[in-house]
């Protein structure tokens, strides 16, 4: 099982990079996003998908961990395939895209080609779901950290369950929220900051 590729970056394609590791090329799928982060020539490391299937098996990289675990969200529901999940983070950033699962912004997710409104409302349900689930079975415990205003105690709960939809538990959304300036920052610039500091630390 492969949990990252670390090598370096031999050739791009769109959604495709080949990564060279100890004199072996491994053809990596993956998104826009990522694709944007990668340099030929340069070393680069991806963290690792495996997608097998009777006649096929394919990999799938991502630069963070977060977009790993986004991508592996949203294959879990039903109907969507690993293509298509390329494809809807392909239509922007990680975070947005989990701000578009737990706004219940269907719009933002039907920007991502072959996705309909149907199959965008299902994400929504499928996944806002799941992070329920979770935060119901996480109880007690960790509590998001205590802001110093009404505004950036809204901002941490955004922050923490969206966090969730991509698959953190609730003491690594608290890690991460730590330090961080929240009434200084959007919704989606807290998130991005959070995910580095999940990053530093995994």
């Amino acid at each position: 099982m492969f949990y990252h590729l670390n090598g370096t970056v031999t050739d791009m394609e769109p959604n495709l990079a080949v990564i060279e590791c100890g004199g072996v090329g491994f053809a990596v799928n993956t998104t826009a996003y990522t694709i944007g982060q990668l340099r030929r020539g340069e070393r680069a490391k991806l963290y690792i998908c495996e997608q097998v299937r009777e006649d096929a098996f394919e990999l799938f990289g991502f630069a963070t961990p977060g977009e790993k675990r986004c991508f592996e969200m949203l294959v879990s529901v039903s109907g969507v395939g690993p293509k298509a999940a390329v494809s809807i983070l392909s239509s922007g950033t990680p975070e947005r895209v989990c701000m578009a699962i737990v706004s219940g912004d269907e719009r933002a997710l039907t920007a991502a080609p072959g996705v309909g409104k149907r199959l965008a409302q299902r994400i929504i349900l499928e996944l806002k779901d799941k992070m329920q689930k979770e935060n119901e079975g996480l109880g007690g415990g960790d509590a998001i950290p205590a802001a110093p205003a009404a505004d950036g105690q809204s901002k941490a709960a955004d922050v923490t369950r969206a966090l969730t939809v991509l698959g953190y538990s609730r003491s690594e959304c608290a890690a991460a929220l730590r330090g961080l300036d929240l009434e200084g920052m959007g919704v989606e610039d807290a998130i991005r900051a959070a995910l580095r500091n999940i990053s530093t630390v995994s």
